[in-house]
């Protein structure tokens, strides 16, 4: 069966990479691809990879109906569209923060509110490795942020080994590519002012840390630096466990809840130049890396994860996501192995 797709905000990095997944897959047809700014130009003219697609963008407010819609807006957008969205659409994946958190006072707290509160109790969290069961059959789909997907993907094992109960300590210090800015970018992010730098851009009160709370049920204290790369999320996570943990007890957790995923990798101190995670080895992919080393002497837990922020942190997740929710192989349409070597992601 194959379903026809959707992409509202095509021209934005997210948007290209939805495209590029959605055109590749073997199960979905690009009905339409929508921009404001960019109505009637070509697909190729903001995403040169894609000129091959006979597609041009159309204005969104002509939303043609579709099986699967998926939103690659700003946050806000979606909220105050939704509607139109669901008219147009049997299936809505939002890439957007919109439909993340579970109650109003969430949004009141991490954003500037919510517009339809109402709907954010029927809305999936797009993460199928922490949510695949509440994804089958789900018709609002909310696609994760990158760097809370990074996080709770090194860190969700120890809490389903019940290593760790919520009450620890937990340090995470994320590293992220430039393209978490978006295409409009900023002086921030151009080039000469982004190139060479790692640059706290949030040292407390991140947003993504309501994720992390919501899903694994604990606070964190959570740094996220600006680095020069173009792709990837690296997070590294500093836990202090109440009781001794041994390796053995890490490989058992890690293994119990990632074995038998597609999309995760287990990079843990082994041979080789690439002996932890590393967002420049799975650039362009849907997968995870995840790896950890012990600090006895500290009483630490050192957990690295590794993912491509507009792959498994957003366009690949919200792929892998909807192949759930209508019952295709999970695996559809992100089998793309990465590239090595490579220059900087």
């Amino acid at each position: 069966m194959t379903y026809s797709a959707s992409v509202v905000g095509g021209t934005g990095f997210t948007g290209g990479e939805l495209l590029r997944l959605l055109a590749g897959h073997p199960e979905f047809e690009i009905e339409q691809a929508t921009s404001r700014s960019k109505a009637n130009k070509t697909v190729g003219h903001s995403h040169p990879n894609l000129r091959e697609l006979d597609l041009r963008f159309s204005d969104p407010e002509d939303l043609e109906s579709v099986d699967v819609l998926f939103a690659a807006t700003p946050h806000g957008v979606s909220m105050e569209q939704i509607d139109a969205f669901q008219d147009a659409a049997d299936t809505v994946v939002d890439l957007s923060a919109d439909f993340r958190l579970d109650t109003e006072a969430q949004y009141d707290e991490w954003y500037d509110g919510h517009s339809r509160p109402e709907l954010l109790e029927k809305s999936e969290y797009a993460l199928p490795e922490l949510n695949r069961e509440n994804l089958e059959g789900a018709d609002l789909i909310a696609s994760g942020g990158c760097n809370a997907t990074a996080t709770i993907m090194g860190l969700l094992p120890l809490f389903e080994a019940d290593i760790l109960s919520g009450d620890e300590q937990v340090v995470v210090d994320v590293k992220v590519g430039s393209s978490e800015g978006g295409a409009g970018g900023g002086a921030a992010s151009s080039h000469p002012e982004r190139s060479g730098v790692v640059r706290p851009y949030a040292p407390t009160g991140h947003r993504h840390e309501a994720e992390i709370e919501q899903f694994l049920g604990i606070d964190v204290s959570f740094t996220v630096h600006a680095v020069d790369m173009i792709r990837g999320a690296s997070a590294t996570c500093h836990v202090f466990p109440d009781g001794p943990v041994s390796k053995g007890d890490l490989w058992k957790a890690y293994r119990g809840s990632y074995e038998d995923e597609p999309f995760v990798e287990m990079v843990a101190g082994g041979g080789g130049v690439y002996r932890y995670p590393e967002p420049k080895a799975i650039a362009g992919t849907n997968k995870a890396e995840v790896g950890f080393e012990l600090d006895p002497g500290n009483k630490r837990l050192v957990v690295f994860s590794a993912i491509d922020n507009m792959m498994k942190g957003s366009a690949g997740q919200a792929v892998h996501a909807a192949n759930v929710a209508l019952g295709i192989e999970e695996t559809a349409g992100l089998d793309f192995q990465g590239l090595h070597p490579v220059g900087a992601p």
